[in-house]
């Protein structure tokens, strides 16, 4: 109640009708490590001057948190203000149900007059959808792809539908939004701006890769050319509010959704698919899928030149929930008391309160939970347990858990009661999955790991995905995406996974190195009639096109089938994916020709 009686005293203060209520805008980047802002001064390669132009105008936070470690979770806690676990976003693989049921920032802006757009990524349900939770404006380019949009890249209305790419899709999002900026300069907005990047597939054209010359690993060149791509979108997008005279008229919000996936050994594998994104999380300790600092504390900047002092370093810890707060707090939006869970930061950000935001902050995903009460830190992963001093040990590298036992069971008992809110209650959904536990080996306890196979970049580390795959060893490069994947008398066999919510399976082969054109020959028996679809996506491919992929058909049989087909590749094959029929297929052999005569055996 006290911090609601200074956001109203506050909001009072400044007289905000509704002429004044300030346009907002949130850009929202997508497994952005901490290091890769250029104001954090950490990394000397990266460059973000755009960025870095917001942190000079206003606040950078040294502690800005994120909800979750993963993508859909924290994009749920960012659009409802509220932590996702109250209604049932636990991870990627939860259902969205809760969520549709929620009440959004953009739901809620609308309905205070305010025009609202969302831009880019998603990723909680059909983006042709996305005008039902209350975004009137769409254009949801994530990819060289088609995508859904009912505005053109310059800002007209078109109906809602699916449309071809007229630009990389970071400069597609960040010209329609300006775009918006010019049509409705003259009434309060709203723009979300969520750009897909540095998130794999990495797919940076080569005019921002030459600005980042010189050795250095690939995916970090694909990383530091995507964030500046992002870069570019933020000046295009300022420059637009400077030139209608909005700069002080707008709160800009800049925040990543998650730590940067560093796959514990960083490798620069080629091709911008599933591993690594190139981003780094310095100093913090862990990665992307832990509760650690690695992989929830967050790049986070927030700008409103003439009500914010600008270049302030604030020291204490605030949330992407707090965004919601701050919206409707500024556009004078009654919300009933306990809706939202986080705080209007302008009192405090302005300097009307030195009291810190938040007595405590508190997460829970999956089997991991934790609690940061001032510098203290309690952090759980299934049975393991850690208490950090963030002050003294922002790098987590020092478990006082055994040299403090009452102040560990003191935050643990919060912590507890706090998890009493959520649905399912618990400090733990589960147990942890291998992958969770080879991270905290390796980044909490220093033990040697050898990191588990990747995911393809579409299962985006869901946990059950995660630990169905940690289970399988490496069949000659092959992995199985919705199936299980065995050996059977020297043959793949390939089992279709069940359940409400199994997926059609597939085989995926990367870092393969193949000129084309190809002939592909496949000796196979399956239970099902049906087709075999073989697509590729070829070195400078941003990702699986449609064009690239021939099919053949599959008649349920107990004898062994031989299919010759011809794979029409132009340029050299780097990744393959083989769709099954369904059922149980059984695979004996599998090999590639090419045009000089080669053959290549990829199973046999």
């Amino acid at each position: 109640m006290k911090v609601s009686l200074l956001t109203l005293l506050f909001v009072s203060t400044l007289r905000l009708g509704a002429a004044d209520r300030p346009n907002i805008i949130v850009f929202y980047t997508d497994d952005h490590g901490y290091a890769d802002l250029s104001a954090q001064g950490i990394m000397p390669d990266v460059k973000t001057p755009n960025v870095d132009a917001l942190v000079k105008s206003g606040v950078r936070m040294v502690h800005g948190y994120s909800t979750a470690p993963q993508c859909v979770p924290s994009r749920g806690g960012l659009m409802t203000g509220r932590f996702q676990s109250r209604f049932g976003l636990e991870g990627n693989g939860s259902s969205l149900d809760g969520f549709n049921q929620e009440t959004t920032i953009a739901q809620r802006l609308q309905s205070a007059g305010y025009v609202t757009a969302q831009f880019g990524k998603w990723h909680l349900g059909d983006t042709a959808e996305i005008t039902r939770h209350g975004f009137k404006h769409v254009f949801a380019q994530n990819s060289g792809g088609t995508f859904n949009a009912n505005i053109t890249v310059d800002g007209k209305d078109v109906p809602m539908g699916s449309r071809r790419p007229e630009l990389y899709h970071i400069e597609g999002c960040s010209r329609a939004a300006a775009a918006l900026v010019e049509r409705y300069k003259d009434q309060p907005f709203f723009l979300y701006v969520a750009f897909r990047a540095p998130h794999v597939p990495l797919d940076a054209p080569q005019k921002y890769l030459d600005r980042f010359p010189g050795k250095m690993p690939q995916r970090r060149r694909q990383a530091l050319a995507m964030l500046s791509a992002v870069d570019d979108g933020v000046g295009l997008i300022t420059t637009t509010l400077k030139k209608h005279h909005l700069t002080e008229k707008t709160l800009i919000f800049f925040v990543g959704d998650n730590g940067a996936p560093l796959k514990i050994t960083k490798a620069d594998k080629p091709g911008g698919g599933a591993g690594w994104d190139g981003s780094l999380n310095d100093p913090l300790n862990g990665e992307k899928g832990m509760l650690s600092e690695g992989g929830m504390h967050v790049p986070f900047v927030v700008s409103w030149p003439g009500t914010i002092p600008g270049g302030q370093v604030y020291p204490h810890p605030v949330s992407t929930l707090d965004v919601a707060a701050t919206a409707t707090a500024l556009a004078a939006i009654t919300v009933p008391r306990g809706a939202l869970d986080g705080v209007n930061l302008i009192p405090f950000l302005s300097g009307a309160n030195p009291a810190p935001p938040h007595d405590v902050l508190c997460w829970r995903w999956a089997a991991q939970a934790a609690i940061r009460e001032g510098d203290w830190k309690l952090l759980r992963g299934g049975d393991r347990e850690y208490l950090y001093n963030l002050k003294n040990d922002l790098e987590e590298k020092h478990n006082v858990a055994a040299q403090d036992p009452e102040l560990a069971q003191r935050l643990r008992e919060r912590l507890r009661a706090w998890t009493m809110e959520l649905q399912p209650t618990g400090l733990a959904v589960g147990k942890m999955a291998p992958t969770w536990m080879d991270y905290y080996d390796f980044y909490l306890e220093g033990k040697p790991v050898k990191p588990r196979r990747d995911a393809d970049e579409e299962d985006d580390e869901k946990p059950a995905a995660a630990a169905r795959r940690a289970k399988q060893p490496d069949f000659q490069g092959w992995q199985v995406r919705n199936g299980e994947l065995s050996v059977k008398d020297g043959s793949l066999l390939v089992s279709t996974a069940k359940g409400r919510d199994a997926r059609p399976s597939f085989l995926t082969h990367a870092q393969l190195e193949l000129a084309g054109p190809l002939t592909a020959t496949v000796t196979f028996k399956t239970v099902t009639d049906g087709k075999f679809n073989l697509s590729w996506r070829r070195q400078g491919d941003k990702e699986f096109s449609p064009t690239n992929a021939v099919s053949f058909a599959a008649a349920a049989s107990s004898e062994w089938q031989t299919t010759e087909i011809s794979v029409p590749v132009q340029g050299t094959l780097i990744h393959l994916r083989l769709n099954l029929p369904g059922g149980t297929t059984v695979i004996r052999e599998i090999q590639f020709k090419t045009a000089g005569g080669k053959v290549v055996s990829l199973w046999k």
